[in-house]
């Protein structure tokens, strides 16, 4: 299965797929601004989450 059709990421996965660092993604989440799932200890990240973080940043000016 391809990795881009997941449901979900882990937080790992969505620091690849984000190209971000740990301590930004951690800053997201505690802002509000990402949403997370927990499933034990394992953070999980809906794609459709994702995708809405990642839609709802600011566009750069050229």
């Amino acid at each position: 299965m391809d990795k881009d059709t997941n449901a979900a990421f882990t937080l790992i996965e969505f620091l690849t797929w984000a190209r971000i660092g740990r301590t930004k993604a951690y800053e997201e989440i505690d802002a509000g601004r990402l949403k997370i799932r927990k499933l034990g200890r394992k953070t999980l990240i809906l794609r459709k989450d994702a995708e809405a973080w990642l839609e709802s940043l600011p566009s750069a000016a050229a």
